[in-house]
């Protein structure tokens, strides 16, 4: 126990790099949402508004609503020809292809284990992860056969947000941010200081604290300063090296340098 507290405040006392990362501005792009969900490699934007979920691409707008379910609690389009919509309100998230049509719809309330779902991001193959608030950990559910794959140790604070990719998930709470591999093994866990989201991209993350961005590169513990100008952060996601930034009214690309 005395190594573990020892190794955490080490991680707190040294989390922070003095050289701040730079960002050079790219574009600004108008956009009324109720929540900006990410840029796929295509350049395609999807966001909600209105309880629809919204991709735009350069040519044209598709989109996808579901009012029997209420309302839209999240989307991740990190997977674009498998993205998951999630009605908290019903326990429900459908999986919709690259034209917002529904390819699998899962009801929580309906399987034979029930579960209990607060948040969801994608995973590989048929998974995404869920956090079951009834047993208080991730899970990584195969929705192709009604199957947990893998589980985590349960946390103890309240979760605030969760992102993943095909290897693994982070999962930050009042307490800690946890990242997890693909068979719910801890990697690390980072005591949370003021955090409040978190944005993943190549297994690098973004961190919101307060009115600022930090970057923790993959493999290192360092924390980094984003240097961006004086915005109101409703939202932020970083995709292939670009920052992007919403404020309510302008969607902002940065270039984030890195090196």
């Amino acid at each position: 126990m005395k190594h573990l507290l020892y190794f955490l405040f080490f991680l707190s006392a040294t989390c922070f790099a003095q050289e701040p990362l730079s960002t050079s501005f790219i574009k600004k792009t108008k956009l009324k949402a109720d929540a900006v969900i990410g840029v796929d490699a295509f350049g395609d934007l999807f966001y909600i508004k209105n309880n629809v979920l919204i991709k735009k691409s350069s040519t044209k707008e598709i989109t996808y609503s579901n009012i029997q379910l209420g309302t839209l609690t999240s989307a991740n389009s990190f997977n674009p020809l498998k993205i998951n919509v999630f009605y908290q309100a019903f326990n429900t998230v459908i999986i919709l292809d690259n034209r917002l049509a529904e390819i699998y719809k899962i009801d929580f309330n309906s399987n034979k284990i029930y579960k209990n779902i607060s948040h969801i991001s994608t995973g590989s193959d048929h998974t995404f992860w869920i956090f079951n608030q009834d047993l208080q950990h991730l899970e990584l559910y195969d929705y192709s056969n009604n199957s947990t794959r893998a589980t985590t140790q349960p946390v103890q604070s309240s979760v605030l947000d969760l992102t993943s990719n095909f290897n693994g998930s982070w999962l930050l709470t009042n307490n800690f941010l946890y990242q997890y591999n693909y068979f719910g093994s801890l990697v690390y866990k980072i005591k949370n200081d003021g955090y409040s989201s978190i944005s993943e991209s190549n297994e690098n993350i973004v961190i919101k604290k307060g009115d600022s961005l930090l970057y923790l590169p993959k493999n290192s513990k360092t924390l980094k300063e984003i240097e961006v100008p004086n915005l109101l952060i409703k939202q932020f996601f970083l995709t292939n090296g670009i920052l992007y930034i919403y404020d309510g009214e302008f969607l902002y690309h940065y270039q984030l340098k890195t090196k």
